[in-house]
């Protein structure tokens, strides 16, 4: 069956830091581009930022740039988000999706319905 999993969601202060991950089960992410995305509540989801498959073209949001960093490891069949100086504005449940389209990370994080795997989400949730 396959999967994506997202781990690593929680409580944190503001400023404070968090690692999420996402695993794949039952196929290899070599060949996928991934994206991870947010939905604060209220909110429509939107794309935080995304990773080509090999890990060279990246793409971000902009209200998460110089913050945030996406980065990849196929040999784990893992994608990870490091989130720092984390905002209140930062709440929401966080998904990864992953994609095999033949198009840009840009275009591909504005989209939605360019993904073909999407995990449950895990919850973020920034507070003092």
């Amino acid at each position: 069956q396959l999967q994506l999993v997202e781990s690593g969601g929680g409580l944190v202060q503001p400023g404070g830091s968090l690692r999420l991950s996402c695993a794949a089960s039952g196929f290899t992410l070599d060949y996928y581009a991934i994206g991870w995305f947010r939905q604060a509540p209220g909110k429509e989801r939107e794309g935080v930022s995304c990773i080509d498959s090999k890990g060279g073209s990246t793409n971000y949001a902009e209200s998460v740039k110089g913050r945030f960093t996406i980065s990849r490891d196929n040999a784990k069949r893992r994608v990870y988000l490091q989130m720092n100086s984390l905002k209140p504005e930062d709440t929401a449940v966080y998904y990864c999706a992953a994609g095999g389209r033949m198009v840009s990370v840009q275009d591909m994080c504005a989209r939605e319905s360019l993904w073909d795997y999407w995990g449950q989400g895990t919850q973020v949730t920034v507070s003092s």
